[in-house]
């Protein structure tokens, strides 16, 4: 079941200045495909959880219409939608058994009783909740409460499985073990899924594709590898993850890329691009800190020549800052640390990196 949303806008207005309108989402185009998982990723108050509020029917848009599985369901409430939420909360009920929260749902459709027992022991085998069926939610671990969330949601059999921050209550380290069993069971049920977060780490691991958003417009769709490595403008490459942005002008163009020359007068060919590039027109150059190569300066001659600023060790990889004078320090990261030893903090570096893991911006 495929979700559509054509020219969504949501405006609100200040309630202390009526006069002055908000817009929490600006002419929003996205399409989720049949059994595919899409992330809402930005920055607080950047209009994702509106979105999903105006697919799941609690907020209707000021302009636009919402698909599901091909009808029009802008007139429809929540309950007439084929989508279930999963709540930052978990929203459990807390005078029911584990057993009896699955089963809340099937209850309301006046199913069977015996149909019922069959579809709980059913889904909470999947979930690994089966010796947990008596249990009461005061008596449940953070994660084992937002897997009954999860499987409340998941046995009505929804079109749309959506999810609101469902792990912001959790600790680190739980929250990258959800990741991973959201991830399995919604690929086991082949549901649609839409979840929205703010957190990078998170939408690159469960997702299919991400929609980076920011002041209520659509900075970028695609994959995680896209947004991550070939970002459509500075605000995306800042916002995932961390990058390194080099000035530079466009001296030529052509089918295999563009020639840049940098501020120390290096030349470089790099084929990724975004934007409207002119030939001799400005440009940035992003470069994750994990793609520079470091090297000692009386080994070669690098792309830029600095000093060990900052160095932080973090077991499998070490992250370095990098003084080049400019004002603002370069990020490295060196990996393996025990065979490819250490930079001392003083010592003089000079970096480069392969124009395949680079990217231009306009």
């Amino acid at each position: 079941m495929g979700v559509k949303l054509v020219n969504i806008t949501k405006i609100f207005s200040d309630p202390a200045h009526p006069e002055k309108k908000v817009h929490a989402v600006n002419n929003a185009n996205i399409e989720v495909a049949d059994g595919e998982f899409v992330t809402f990723l930005g920055p607080s108050g950047c209009g994702k959880t509106t979105t999903l509020r105006i697919i799941s029917g609690f907020e209707n848009p000021t302009e636009g219409e919402v698909w599901i599985s091909g009808k029009m369901v802008n007139d429809q409430p929540p309950n007439r939608r084929d989508t279930s939420m999963v709540f930052q909360s978990y929203a459990i009920f807390p005078h029911l058994s584990v057993g009896q929260n699955i089963g809340f749902g099937l209850e309301l459709k006046e199913r069977p009783k015996k149909e019922i027992k069959q579809e709980v022991e059913k889904i909470m085998k999947v979930m690994d909740l089966k010796d947990l069926v008596n249990r009461r939610p005061d008596q449940l671990s953070g994660g084992q409460q937002q897997r009954v969330a999860l499987a409340r949601a998941i046995i009505n059999r929804p079109g749309v499985l959506l999810f609101d921050e469902p792990l912001s209550n959790l600790d680190a380290k739980l929250r990258d073990q959800m990741r991973l069993e959201i991830r399995r069971i919604q690929q086991t049920f082949g549901i649609t899924s839409i979840y929205v977060t703010h957190d990078q780490s998170e939408a690159m691991t469960v997702s299919d594709r991400i929609v980076v958003m920011n002041e209520g417009n659509i900075m970028q769709t695609g994959t995680p590898f896209e947004i991550y490595s070939r970002p459509a403008n500075n605000f995306v490459a800042d916002f995932i993850g961390r990058v390194n942005f080099f000035e530079g002008t466009a001296v030529l163009s052509d089918k295999e890329g563009i020639e840049v020359r940098f501020a120390g007068g290096a030349v470089k060919k790099i084929a990724s691009s975004s934007g409207e590039i002119m030939d001799g027109g400005p440009v940035l150059v992003t470069v994750r800190p994990e793609s520079l190569r470091l090297y000692h300066s009386q080994e070669r001659k690098g792309f830029i020549d600095g000093k060990i600023s900052k160095s932080v060790y973090l077991g499998p990889v070490v992250e370095y800052e990098i003084d080049t004078g400019s004002g603002k320090p370069v990020l490295a990261v060196t990996h393996n640390p025990v065979e490819e030893g250490f930079f001392k903090l003083g010592e003089k570096v000079t970096a480069d990196f392969n124009p395949v893991s680079a990217h231009v911006l306009a």
